[in-house]
């Protein structure tokens, strides 16, 4: 009986144990890009495997995910938007904000270029010609990093291209896969980050048409969310991740992530 006993406590112990370790977890607010290309599926495991902390990762558009780690509801932020990351950290809501690593956008549409852009190697005036051609162009229109992007391109262009939406500018309110099938399927002009163009599997004939312009640099930032403003955050599971992803093992992660054997983020952490 007593053997029976102290068997059922040590197995008590062990499932309280196990409980605890899967307990072990924080919330990262993060946009449809970093998900979708997998690399989240390549770099969180490593993460797991040195801290025993799991990350349990929200991908929506960064605007979203801005705002939903201003009401708490997430323990650490990883977006592109710099100057909206920038603001999340002066209201309070951040601790600090840090590179953690880039890429860049591209506009793709149908092999024949019906806007004639493929050959400026200029977004705001390649977007000008898109606008007078009145070819179709599909917009994440979310309030994403990318959408945000796409819209400073179009006022830098001089174009309200939102006064046509319905027209010849559609916007989907989706996330960049969603937007991409869409716009693939209507053989329009689209603005995507690399990394997704690059994992997305329906691509039927469309091509990159511009790439290389400076003003299409894509930064990500990573914030830790601020216990002082929002007490429910793990602020040291957090700031550990935080630590892990811009030290030397985390920056090497993100370098060796490849799909197709291109690199798809590029690290610069501070």
């Amino acid at each position: 009986m007593l053997r029976l006993v102290l068997s059922s406590l040590v197995l008590s112990a062990c499932m309280a144990v196990s409980a605890h370790a899967e307990d072990r977890f924080i919330i990262l607010q993060s946009t449809t890009s970093t998900q979708n290309s997998g690399l989240f599926d390549h770099l969180l495991p490593k993460f797991q495997d040195a801290t025993g902390i799991a990350v349990r990762v929200v991908a929506v558009g960064t605007g979203q995910a801005i705002r939903n780690a201003a009401n708490g509801d997430g323990d650490v932020l990883l977006v592109h938007a710099k100057s909206a990351e920038e603001r999340f950290v002066a209201e309070g809501h951040g601790i600090a904000r840090h590179n953690v690593m880039y890429n860049d956008f591209v506009i793709v549409g149908p092999p024949d270029d019906p806007a004639g852009g493929t050959a400026v190697n200029d977004a705001t005036l390649a977007f000008e010609k898109i606008a007078e051609a009145r070819v179709p162009f599909v917009s994440r229109g979310d309030d994403s990093g990318t959408h945000k992007a796409e819209l400073r391109l179009w006022q830098a262009a001089g174009i309200d291209a939102v006064s046509a939406s319905g027209t010849w500018y559609r916007e989907t309110g989706s996330g960049m896969g969603a937007t991409l099938n869409i716009g693939i399927g209507m053989g329009a002009y689209v603005m995507t980050d690399r990394a997704t163009w690059i994992a997305f599997g329906n691509k039927g004939d469309h091509r990159i048409l511009l790439e290389g312009d400076a003003r299409l640099f894509n930064q990500y930032g990573i914030i830790a969310v601020n216990p002082a403003r929002h007490p429910s955050v793990k602020a040291g599971d957090a700031q550990a991740f935080v630590d892990w992803i811009l030290s030397s093992e985390g920056q090497a992660g993100i370098a060796a992530y490849t799909v197709d054997g291109q690199q798809l983020f590029f690290p610069n952490a501070e």
